[in-house]
């Protein structure tokens, strides 16, 4: 793509950083539906780390999207690898949300990082896979 027709992830990465701001340090959410502001919380530091995402496949692939197909990838075995430590790094925190951490974070948080965690795992293990053992050659 050409320097100018490269998408927009300014915006994304503002409004991210202040919903996740807001999720996790300053806390203003309404009640929400069943009279619970960490669930308004919880679905505000969501939708900011959807955004975050967004933004980083900008940044990355300089193209609109969202999954990173293969051909996009420069070195896909090395990133492969340093996926799969990403992955293992936010289950190991997810352990720690959702153990000694647990009383001074929201209940549903160390599920949501293992979900994300695991995510990434799947990711990683299809590029091992594509490029491995069920490569088309």
């Amino acid at each position: 793509m050409s320097e100018g027709s490269e998408p927009e992830w300014r915006i994304h990465t503002a409004i991210a950083a202040i919903l996740v701001l807001d999720s996790v340090v300053i806390g203003i959410a309404p009640s929400g539906p069943w009279d619970d502001s960490g669930f308004s919380r919880g679905v505000i530091g969501l939708v900011g780390m959807s955004l975050a995402y967004v933004a980083w496949y900008r940044v990355t692939f300089k193209r609109r999207g969202l999954i990173p197909w293969l051909d996009q990838w420069e070195d896909p075995k090395r990133t492969a690898k340093v996926e799969m430590m990403v992955a293992a790094l936010v289950l190991a925190i997810a352990w720690v949300a959702g153990n000694p951490l647990q009383p001074y974070l929201p209940d549903p948080t160390g599920l949501l990082l293992a979900l994300v965690g695991l995510l990434i795992a799947l990711q990683s293990a299809y590029v091992m896979l594509s490029i491995g053992p069920l490569r088309e050659d």
